[in-house]
Order: C-alpha cells, then sequence, then structure tokens
C-alpha cells in the first residue's frame, strides 16, 4: 500500500490541525488541535472523528498551542487511549498539554 496523508484540519484555516499518515501497516495522527474563530468552523471539534481514533498507533504533536492539542480531550472520549504509545512531544510543550486534562 502506498502511504496516504490526510488532512483533517488547518486547511482552508489555521486552526484545528489534524494529519492523519496511514501506511498500511499504522496510522500515526500529526497534530490534534482545536478549530477556533467562526462557529462553522467550532461546531467540527464536536463532529465524531473522520478514522477510528482506537487504531490510531500514536499521536505526534509539535507544540501545546490549543489549535495543536486540544482536541486530545476529545480524541479520548473517542476511543484514543494512547495506552501503547502516549502522544509524544517535546518536554517543554509537556505542561501544556498535561493542563488541558485538567
Amino acid at each position: 500500500m502506498t502511504p496516504t496523508l490526510s488532512f483533517l484540519g488547518a486547511a482552508g484555516t489555521v486552526t484545528g490541525s489534524k494529519f492523519l499518515l496511514d501506511t498500511g501497516q499504522a496510522r500515526l495522527l500529526l497534530e490534534c488541535g482545536l478549530f477556533q474563530g467562526l462557529k462553522e468552523l467550532r461546531l467540527q471539534n464536536w463532529a465524531p472523528p473522520p478514522f477510528d481514533p482506537a487504531g490510531l498507533g500514536a499521536v505526534l504533536l509539535s507544540h501545546a498551542h490549543i489549535d495543536h492539542s486540544g482536541y486530545l480531550p476529545r480524541l479520548a472520549k473517542a476511543g484514543f487511549s494512547g495506552r501503547d504509545r502516549p502522544p509524544q512531544l517535546e518536554p517543554p510543550s509537556l505542561g501544556g498539554v498535561s493542563r488541558l486534562s485538567t
């Protein structure tokens, strides 16, 4: 299978960064952001994810800004456990992401 990259956010807007990489053997979510701004964008935060979160191998975040990490609680509620591989990010961002669950 040829790897595919799906743009699930931050396409046509600057918020809601989510990119799904599927290699056929593993699926990785790059960024996990909330949509912000116009109501039509924010409503996308409540729609079911267009993929099965339980099937993700990992989530990779570039940093903790809400438009890159704010969807993590919703992703967990939808089935991503992170048990095998918790979200990956640089230590300076860890504090910001840990606040999302409090």
